[in-house]
């Protein structure tokens, strides 16, 4: 299981190190034994990533903080991509300040890593993004689970009402 965290710039991408370093981060132990870097490995997974994803990018070397908020997310899904076996991606607030295009480009690589059978976790804010790409909703509330929603059965007023307190969804407040 691996996590997208919200915050991209603070707790998803290594700030001051190149896109390569950004997707190699996570998965170097199967590239350096007995703690020997293998650079060329290293590039060559992170081209792969790069042409897999579309990252726009002049070059792997580029410090991840030139690129676009959707590129920073791409490169970061690179990363646990990279991971061997990986069942359960939970990425938490997906396309957050993220452009229309990128957004697009993150729901399709969403969509064929579930296609390929991993279970993807979006946890979101954005009601008709998870509407548009969920098969299932958990509404949470006050901690608890107030809605478990199949796609049938989606429908945002009652989706809405349940994540309100229950004050609130009686209308006392």
């Amino acid at each position: 299981m691996v996590l997208c965290p919200e915050d991209r710039k603070f707790d998803g991408i290594i700030q001051g190190r190149s896109i390569e370093e950004n997707i190699a981060i996570s998965s170097r132990r199967h590239f350096s034994p007995f703690g020997i870097l293998k650079p060329k490995m290293e590039a060559a997974q992170a081209d792969q990533f790069i042409a897999k994803l579309r990252v726009r990018t002049p070059s792997r070397r580029q410090d991840i903080v030139n690129l676009s908020g959707g590129n920073q997310q791409k490169v970061i899904l690179g990363r646990w991509l990279s991971e061997q076996g990986i069942k359960v991606l939970v990425i938490d607030e997906p396309t957050r300040g993220i452009d229309v295009g990128a957004k697009s480009e993150i729901y399709d690589i969403l969509y064929e890593l579930a296609a390929g059978g991993m279970a993807i976790v979006v946890i979101s804010s954005e009601l008709p993004e998870v509407m548009g790409i969920c098969d299932r909703i958990m509404v949470m509330c006050q901690g608890r689970v107030a809605a478990n929603v199949a796609r049938p059965d989606f429908d945002e007023r009652s989706i809405l009402t349940a994540a309100l307190p229950d004050k609130n969804a009686a209308g006392t407040i």
